[in-house]
């Protein structure tokens, strides 16, 4: 099980870390954020993501701290899928929010109950 928690923390935290950061120096996220309706969040949507992904890594040492930022990470994403969906985006385009609400939720998950 270890592994698997190592493994998906892996995950989690390089793609909030990247992708947090990708909103504050990408101008490219700057059209799909005001496609989804909250081009003015997208500093905060980053940042938020950025503190998930570094509370992770912090909850290697405090569990508290990792069941915290997962959980966050996992509504963060449930969000992001309910905005896919009420633009009306494919469903496919929803894949990568899905699998990391299922990856953060498992890490909240087995978090709570260590």
């Amino acid at each position: 099980m270890q592994i698997l928690v190592l493994l998906a923390l892996f995950v989690s935290i390089s793609a909030f870390l990247s992708y947090g950061i990708a909103c504050f120096v990408s101008s490219k996220l700057v059209p799909e954020f005001n496609r989804y309706g909250v081009g003015k969040l997208r500093m905060l949507i980053g940042g938020l993501e950025i503190l998930g992904a570094l509370g992770q890594l912090a909850g290697l040492y405090a569990s508290w701290l990792l069941f915290l930022s997962s959980a966050c990470l996992a509504i963060l994403m449930l969000c992001a899928i309910g905005i896919r969906l009420k633009i009306k985006d494919p469903l496919a385009a929803s894949i990568p929010a899905a699998v990391l609400l299922l990856v953060n939720m498992f890490l909240a998950i087995v978090t709570f109950n260590s």
